[in-house]
């Protein structure tokens, strides 16, 4: 495998497929492990998240870059990132990679978008139930020595109504689950959604808020959603409902919650993600929510089970090792969408280019001139890079390459073998 681009400081050629280094961080599951040692690439795994200055050092050989959630990729980062050629967060969020300078960088990004779905909204199941019923709290009182057997304000969720924010994978997941056990269910998407079974969608959020005795949030960290629940949402909220956030800390405003939950208007929350979070596990994690009654805090284990965690593996590692062996960028989440079947006695080159006019017509000029056969090609644009694949005769690859990475329109140009 040949790689070049217009940077003078990236290699021109890149290691053979056999000395590809991969650079997983934060306990990524073996599942993963196993599948790039399959391929004869070189693996280093470190437990934790390494800071900026850390990972710099770290990248300045890697191909490949694997994180969670607690790992920033910043472009100073993606500057020292010669050989990069991707990202896998082993996760459903990538709001800790800077995705548009990875792009204009030539480096597609990649999560999890499907494989923690069914332990997230079986956390969520389980908390509704555990809302309902003050679970958190009778137990705590057990813990403690107070045997207290109360039925005062714990329900059965059968019949009530669940109101769900953010209608993705999750979302959909827990509609359908949370509808067999009885509860009527309600959401809101700022898409339009297909509707899973009887679930029903409403045309605002505050129209959702005033129906729902539980308000369980699945958005992803943007503008829209930073502090979208904030002291006028849980005002709006039915009394004595409950809320419960699994999606990012951001998304809920904790303070007018600590108030909501004390006056009693909120009648419990179960909260898993907070604006800060301790970047490893121990000791002096601090909330105003810590001590309210009928609270579950978690530490972010939502999709933390193993069954999700080597799913989440093979998902994201089969996706960079289809980067690196083929091209392949279908998945990925800040770059043109494009993959092609491999085609033998072929030489394929792998082409990221400004999108401006003109660009394919260039590259089609040079393989006219160096007397090359094109068997196969595929391009798909966004409104600021192109991608190209283009499989040709084998005699002519190198010559292409080098000509296509001499245009100033050239962000990266490799050939695979």
């Amino acid at each position: 495998m040949a790689s070049s681009d217009s940077n003078p400081a990236r290699p021109s050629t890149s290691f053979p497929k056999e000395q590809i280094q991969v650079l997983l961080l934060e306990n990524i599951h073996p599942s993963a492990h196993a599948l790039f040692r399959a391929e004869g690439f070189q693996l280093e795994v470190l437990s934790g998240a390494l800071k900026e200055e850390e990972l710099k050092k770290k990248i300045a050989t890697a191909h490949v870059l694997g994180i969670r959630s607690k790992t920033y990729v910043s472009d100073a980062v993606l500057a020292e990132g010669r050989r990069l050629l991707t990202v896998g967060c082993f996760c459903i969020g990538t709001n800790q990679v800077e995705l548009e300078n990875a792009k204009l960088r030539g480096v597609p990004v990649f999560n999890a978008p499907f494989s923690n779905t069914r332990s997230v909204a079986e956390l969520m199941i389980a908390e509704i139930v555990a809302l309902g019923r003050q679970l958190g709290d009778r137990s705590s009182e057990m813990h403690r020595g107070v045997w207290r057997k109360v039925a005062t304000a714990c329900h059965e969720i059968r019949g009530k109504t669940l109101g769900i924010v953010g209608y993705g994978h999750i979302g959909r997941q827990l509609g359908v689950m949370a509808e067999s056990m009885g509860l009527n269910v309600v959401f809101f998407d700022i898409a339009t959604r297909l509707p899973m079974g009887n679930n029903r969608s409403l045309g605002t959020l505050k129209e959702l808020l005033q129906v729902s005795d539980f308000v369980s949030l699945h958005v992803p960290a943007t503008t829209q959603t930073h502090e979208m629940i904030g002291e006028g949402e849980l005002a709006a909220m039915k009394k004595g409902a409950c809320l419960l956030n699994a999606s990012r800390g951001t998304v809920v405003q904790i303070g007018p919650l600590a108030a909501a939950l004390q006056s009693g208007h909120v009648a419990g929350a179960a909260i898993d993600v907070f604006p800060e979070e301790p970047e490893a596990n121990g000791e002096g994690f601090a909330t105003e929510l810590q001590g309210l009654p009928n609270v579950i805090l978690t530490p972010h284990i939502g999709g933390s089970t193993e069954e999700a965690q080597e799913n989440i593996g093979r998902e994201v590692a089969t996706s960079l090792i289809k980067v690196v062996n083929a091209g392949a960028t279908a998945g990925a989440v800040n770059f043109p969408q494009v993959e092609l079947p491999p085609l033998r006695d072929a030489h394929r080159i792998v082409n990221v280019h400004r999108n401006v006019p003109g660009v394919l017509r260039d590259i089609n000029k040079i393989v006219s001139d160096a007397n090359a056969n094109i068997e196969a090609q595929v391009l798909a644009t966004d409104p600021k890079v192109g991608y190209l694949l283009m499989d040709i005769d084998q005699d002519a690859s190198d010559e292409v390459r080098a000509e296509m990475s001499k245009l100033p329109t050239n962000i990266r140009t490799r050939v695979l073998y």
